[in-house]
């Protein structure tokens, strides 16, 4: 049976207090990609959530990283949090338009939601129907009543991945709803600020030995406090 292939990296590249734990002091901030895909094969965008990144900035990241690195771009807010998914097609046909600069990098586009989102499957099927099906997209929702198997089997119906969020603050649920599998370590015990344990990352291990027979697993570590992403995605690459 084929197994799928494992991508392991951090939610974001760029982070000030990284200096001097992962990246050398004084690397330039034009250089920091390049040396963080030495590392790391794989590493969500977190700067298109904020901003519309033009083409010639995704053909600058495709430049600076190896043939077999992967982005898993982050959908912009003006979809996921303003918009709420109503009305956005052609703010997500620019979005798009742009992140396919990419080429051949382009991995799971990441929509996330706020927490005070709650479930509205007629919204979220409107949605997934302007989505092309050429492409891999993950939903990770944070609010609970999103945890509802009407949701998972309407993922399923697309082929949209759940994200699996691990977190004190978050609902938890190891839904698999596509033929890929999609994980964000976002801290067990404080968010964004807590470093996995062994124990922990071993459990962890054991999932995604599981979920590497449905197809490629995904995972992001993003307790980017004190440099624990960067530790934990280490310990876990080996």
């Amino acid at each position: 049976m084929p197994q799928g292939k494992l991508y392991i990296g951090t939610s974001g590249w760029v982070y000030g207090h990284w200096e001097g734990i992962f990246y050398p002091e004084n690397l330039a901030s034009k250089d920091k990609l390049k040396y963080f895909s030495q590392h790391f094969k794989t590493a969500e965008i977190n700067y298109s959530f904020y901003h519309l990144p033009r083409p010639s900035t995704y053909q600058n990241w495709h430049s600076q990283t190896p043939a077999d690195f992967i982005f898993a771009a982050k959908a912009s807010r003006f979809i996921t949090h303003i918009k709420r998914l109503g009305g956005v097609k052609e703010a997500w046909q620019q979005f798009i338009e742009n992140a396919l600069y990419l080429k051949e990098k382009l991995g799971p586009i990441l929509f996330q939601f706020p927490p005070s989102f709650r479930i509205d499957l007629k919204r979220l099927e409107s949605f997934l129907k302007i989505l092309s099906k050429n492409y891999r997209y993950v939903f990770e929702f944070r609010h609970k009543s999103w945890c509802d198997k009407k949701v998972y089997n309407l993922l399923k119906k697309y082929n949209v991945a759940w994200v699996i969020a691990d977190s004190p603050s978050y609902p938890k649920a190891e839904a698999i709803t596509a033929d890929f599998i999609y994980i964000r370590m976002h801290g067990s015990k404080v968010l964004f600020a807590s470093k996995y344990t062994k124990k922990e990352l071993s459990s962890l291990v054991q999932k995604i030995k599981k979920w590497l027979k449905t197809g490629n697993v995904y995972v992001y570590f993003n307790n980017d406090a004190y440099g624990y992403a960067i530790e934990n995605a280490k310990e876990l690459l080996e």
